[in-house]
């Protein structure tokens, strides 16, 4: 298989990876329930919690970086030594972003994107991911508002990616595109922040 083909593969099976949607099928294992009626209706981390305490929480975010990481492993280690390695792990990268935010298996409509943007970075600019980390947990400590952690936490990450991998490499500016998605699916918790009205958990 030439190289070309062999990236095309590994955007699709990206994809396939983040698009699994793994709050909702976890939550309705642990609790019967379906996470798409509870609270915010959000398949991710923080909703899942909502639904099923911090450990299911905290089980969901892992396995949504997880389904980040791996893809974005498995390119790079297959395309080692190619020129155009980095440009492919980042288009993995992407193409599991988007999984996440809309799984074919759930009539593509998804989470979020916190968690998978966080295993993105952890591999493409681990640096970026914990200065993410870092602001999210500042942030969220201070206001006990997962929303505002979330949204500061990724721009954050976004920021210190184009500080740590420079504006030639496609990485910042795939995170660039992943914040503003980020942003765009957080619109709603946007407009009751701005009202006082976005609940804490």
């Amino acid at each position: 298989m030439n190289e070309n083909a062999l990236g095309v593969l590994l955007v699709a099976l990206g994809y396939l990876s983040g698009s699994v949607p793994y709050g909702y099928l976890i939550t309705r294992l642990a609790t019967g329930a379906d996470l798409r009626q509870v609270g915010s209706g959000n398949i991710g981390a923080t909703n899942a919690a909502r639904a099923g305490g911090k450990r299911l929480g905290v089980l969901v975010l892992s396995l949504d970086m997880l389904k980040a990481v791996v893809p974005v492993l498995a390119a790079r280690s297959l395309l080692d030594g190619s020129a155009t390695a980095e440009n492919w792990a980042t288009a993995v990268a992407l193409a599991a972003f988007v999984g996440h935010l809309a799984p074919v298996w759930l009539g593509f409509r998804g989470g979020k994107g916190v968690a998978t943007g966080l295993g993105v970075f952890l591999v493409l600019a681990p640096w970026a991911a914990l200065a993410g980390a870092v602001a999210f947990a500042l942030v969220y400590g201070a206001t006990r508002i997962s929303s505002l952690g979330s949204l500061g936490g990724t721009a954050v990450c976004c920021a210190g990616a184009f500080v740590a991998c420079g504006t030639r490499s496609p990485v910042p500016w795939a995170g660039l595109a992943m914040a503003l998605l980020v942003v765009f699916r957080h619109r709603a918790n946007i407009a009751r922040l701005l009202k006082g009205e976005e609940g804490k958990l």
